[in-house]
This record gives C-alpha cells, sequence and structure tokens, in this order.
C-alpha cells in the first residue's frame, strides 16, 4: 500500500459584499469570527477592505489548507456567505512570493495607508514569476490556476499615499488592477 502524503496549499480568498450587506454583516461579525477561529493557525492573512467613502467591501484571507476541496469548504461555508451578505468570492491558489504572514510584517502596528491590489493577467502565463516590487509590502503574491502551473494575476497589500501609488506597485503589466483600502483583521 502506497501512502500519498499532501502538502499543504495556500488559497487567497475575496469575499466581496452584496450592496447593502452592511447591516447583515455587523449583526454576524461574531459567528464570522468564531468560524475564522477555527483556521485560525492556517491564516496568514486577514482582513477587511474598504472603498474610498470607507464602507466595507468585502473580506480577505489567505488559508493553508490540505486540498482544493478543504478551500472551497472553508470559502463556501463561511456563515456570511450563507446568510447571503457575499456578491460572489474569488477563490485561487496563492503562491505567497514573500513566504510569511501579515503577522510577521515588520511595521503591522501601524495600520494606516494599507491598500490590497488585485490585477489579473491579460492571458494565463507560465512559468510562474516571483520578482517582487520595490514597495512597503505587508503581502504579495501570485493568483494561480486549480494545478498551480500558470500565473492568473498578483495580490499586493502595501502601504502607500493613495489607490494611485498602491496600484501602481503592480506595473503595467496586468489590467482591471482593483486598489481597497485595507486593515488586519481578526480579534483584537
Amino acid at each position: 500500500m502506497t501512502i500519498v502524503q499532501t502538502r499543504a496549499m495556500e488559497f487567497f480568498c475575496f469575499h466581496r459584499d452584496r450592496a447593502c450587506s452592511g447591516p447583515l454583516r455587523r449583526r454576524m461579525v461574531e459567528q464570522h469570527w468564531t468560524y475564522m477561529d477555527r483556521y485560525d493557525s492556517a491564516l496568514a492573512l486577514r482582513g477587511p477592505a474598504f472603498d474610498d467613502d470607507e464602507q466595507l467591501v468585502g473580506s480577505v484571507h489567505v488559508v493553508e489548507v490540505a486540498t482544493s476541496t478543504d478551500a472551497r469548504a472553508f470559502a463556501f461555508d463561511e456563515p456570511c456567505y450563507q446568510a447571503g451578505a457575499y456578491r460572489d468570492v474569488m477563490l485561487r491558489r496563492w503562491d505567497n512570493v514573500l513566504g510569511r504572514s501579515m503577522w510577521q510584517y515588520p511595521r503591522c502596528d501601524h495600520t494606516d495607508g494599507l491598500f490590497l491590489c488585485v490585477g489579473f493577467e491579460a492571458e494565463p502565463r507560465g512559468p510562474l514569476r516571483a520578482q517582487i516590487p520595490d514597495a512597503d509590502l505587508v503581502a504579495f503574491g501570485h493568483l494561480l490556476s486549480d494545478d498551480a502551473t500558470l500565473q492568473l494575476g498578483t495580490v499586493a497589500i502595501v502601504r502607500a499615499p493613495g489607490a494611485r501609488a498602491a496600484r501602481d506597485v503592480l506595473g503595467d503589466s496586468l489590467t482591471g488592477i482593483e486598489a481597497y483600502r485595507w486593515t488586519f483583521g481578526g480579534r483584537r
């Protein structure tokens, strides 16, 4: 009998809020945190994203799990998802280029000026590129195909003076770059 050992994989998960779901999300915050507490040791990144008007637009997590099935369970069993608070969920394999969690970021006690930036390749590409931009990065990594052979996009959480400067960290080769204010999440 051959025993196959499964190596854990990281997944980037962005639960994006639907319009007017703020009251529902606020009522469910304890259920959300209790659910996330179950994954505490597996989370490399967690936190809310906000638009320019400081309205919550979603929650970001990077979770380390054994299989893509486990990642889907993490994303879709989440209580706010089950209650209909989210309009969609982006769930992708994650290449953690920095190789660290957000808690290993040297300035994690300074949460001002942080932005979540997400950009996509015009066409999926391989081999993967791991070029790290010269920026104040909390997290940086690539969104991958399920088999991790293609790079589909890039995500950065960066300290920047504004959204435009944050977007510039991802360069000009990506399309549809989104930038949101972001802060460290979890229980205080």
